[in-house]
């Protein structure tokens, strides 16, 4: 047993969590959505995805798709397609919000897999990132 060790439970300090946050972080410093050019979030966790476009002058989400949603839970393929979806989902949601170019934020993760086929969707259904 030891004894005087204080473990950090995923705030500030060691582990994966903890490392995510401090790159998103990082990344917030120096991203910022407008209403020319909004931000498009990616959410990941380990078994859905979600994106958002959001306009950061006034806090409003102008579009959002998730694998959440009763249509692309039923999509077949991997997580990586379905991110892909995601992606193509929530371009040409932003596109009828008369969105041309984004920001992309993706959030600490690391921009590879499912982070890096949102982003891919997204360009393939128009946006500009």
């Amino acid at each position: 047993m030891t004894i005087g060790v204080k473990r950090s439970g995923g705030g500030a300090g060691r582990g994966k969590d903890a490392a995510r946050t401090r790159r998103h972080l990082r990344v917030r410093k120096r991203l910022a959505g407008t209403s020319e050019r909004p931000r498009l979030v990616v959410t990941r966790s380990t078994r859905h995805i979600v994106a958002q476009v959001v306009d950061d002058t006034v806090g409003h989400t102008l579009a959002s798709a998730s694998t959440l949603e009763a249509d692309l839970r039923t999509l077949t393929g991997d997580k990586t397609a379905k991110a892909k979806r995601v992606g193509e989902l929530v371009a040409e949601r932003a596109k009828a919000a008369g969105i041309q170019a984004v920001v992309f934020d993706r959030g600490g993760n690391q921009y590879h897999g499912r982070v890096a086929a949102v982003a891919d969707g997204a360009r393939e259904g128009g946006l500009t990132l």
